[in-house]
């Protein structure tokens, strides 16, 4: 059977993405934990990469914040800012052909006892209500209507789950909270400014793993998303943003169905990108 990897955030780093695929056995398959592209030195090749990956049937690639990102200024619906690495993409030959391949990206995959998604799972969802909340923004990012979610898609509210919720405002929370969460109360309310440690959350918030009730506390969450945490194992989570593009190293490890096979499961790692603006 092929061993199965798990891979923080790429953000473009072509170069460290092609080392570590070289470095991993290669009858392995991996898992991209999302932010695909942005910010390091050549998004198009890395994008070009991940996608023979996923046809060849060695890889798939989850959606973060940084991949949506791109999807909205594809649609004319936001520009680019200062630190963004995607305008190579945008003038590319194949770039309708690789937009339409991430907008068909899942938010979050799991077995049935493992789960991946970039950011984190709100304290209220157990494991199959994350993923057909997952399965809800794919299937609006999947139809022909999908420009029209992604101007709908940005905003910090609501910022509380309620199973009633409905449109564009439910989606937005979804989205939220797969790709973008880091902090959150007991209850699941959601904060978005803090990117510091664990512990640097702002008052009465914790570190969404920690949500005293998380109802998917049972199964092993392996996530991205979080460069300040760095290589994260804790009871049931494998926090995977080594911060690659900000000079640290691109991490894969091998996925383990239980806590116990997660301690001694081998990690393999390469540099990261040199970045000019990294303190």
């Amino acid at each position: 059977m092929s061993k199965i990897y798990a891979v923080g955030d790429v953000q473009g780093c072509a170069p460290s993405l092609k080392a570590l695929v070289k470095k991993l056995p290669k009858e392995s398959k991996m898992i991209f934990l999302g932010d695909l592209v942005n910010r390091g030195p050549d998004s198009l090749g890395a994008l070009r990469y991940l996608k023979s990956l996923q046809e060849s049937g060695r890889a798939e690639c989850i959606l973060g914040n940084h991949d949506l990102h791109l999807l909205a200024i594809d649609a004319g619906i936001r520009q680019t800012k200062g630190l963004d690495t995607v305008d190579a993409i945008l003038k590319a030959k194949d770039r309708d052909e690789l937009i339409d391949w991430v907008r068909n990206r899942p938010l979050a995959l799991s077995n049935g006892k493992l789960l991946a998604v970039h950011a984190g799972v709100l304290p209220q969802w157990d494991l199959q209500q994350t993923i057909e909340c997952a399965q809800e923004v794919e299937k609006v990012l999947r139809s022909k209507s999908y420009k029209t979610f992604l101007g709908n898609m940005y905003g910090n509210t609501p910022n509380l789950w309620r199973n009633s919720l409905k449109g564009y405002e439910r989606l937005r929370v979804i989205t939220n909270a797969l790709t973008r969460m880091r902090f959150c109360k007991p209850n699941g309310q959601m904060e978005f400014e803090s990117k510091e440690g664990l512990e640097k959350g702002p008052k009465g918030f914790i570190p969404w793993f920690k949500a005293p009730n998380r109802k998917t506390r049972e199964h092993v969450i392996y996530f991205g998303h979080w460069s300040t945490l760095g290589l994260m194992r804790k009871a049931n989570v494998v926090g995977l943003d080594t911060g690659c593009v900000w000079g640290g190293k691109l991490t894969a490890i091998e996925i383990s169905e239980t806590h116990k096979d997660k301690k001694s499961a081998q990690i393999i790692q390469v540099d990261g990108y040199d970045h000019p603006l990294r303190m």
